[in-house]
């Protein structure tokens, strides 16, 4: 049985999907993050999302980020991230935030049990939604 729990160990290291350093924010990169504007100002910009993480509920963070279509994600450690925790209201973990154009858009957030409520399909259905309303 040691030899079983041994395999194991370097397998449980890894939290659910790891994300890569650069979709990582902290306060002094967040006002840029959420404001993206593509080319001369037009509707084509992308909404962001933003995920608020902590370490000690990383086991119920977002893990299909990979899989969202036609919005930039971002991750922020809530303890890296006062400034835009106090703002926007963080009070639990994970909270996923989407913004247009700097907007705050639409929220999801984690519930007593810190777990989001909301899945793949209902996430990227709100980032649909946000896509088609700017839309002319």
């Amino acid at each position: 049985m040691k030899y079983i729990i041994l395999f194991l160990i370097p397998f449980l290291s890894f939290s659910q999907q790891d994300v890569p350093d650069k979709y990582w924010i902290q306060d002094s990169g967040f006002e840029k993050a959420i404001n993206t504007n593509e080319a001369f100002g037009d509707d084509q910009t992308k909404p962001v999302i933003v995920e608020f993480w902590a370490k000690f509920n990383e086991v119920n963070c977002f893990a299909d980020w990979d899989k969202l279509k036609d919005v930039t994600y971002y991750r922020v450690d809530i303890a890296k991230a006062p400034e835009a925790k106090k703002k926007y209201r963080v009070r639990m973990a994970p909270t996923l935030i989407i913004f247009k154009d700097g907007i705050k858009e639409t929220v999801f957030k984690a519930g007593l049990d810190l777990m989001l409520p909301a899945d793949l399909n209902e996430i990227q259905e709100a980032i649909n939604e946000i896509n088609t309303a700017s839309q002319f």
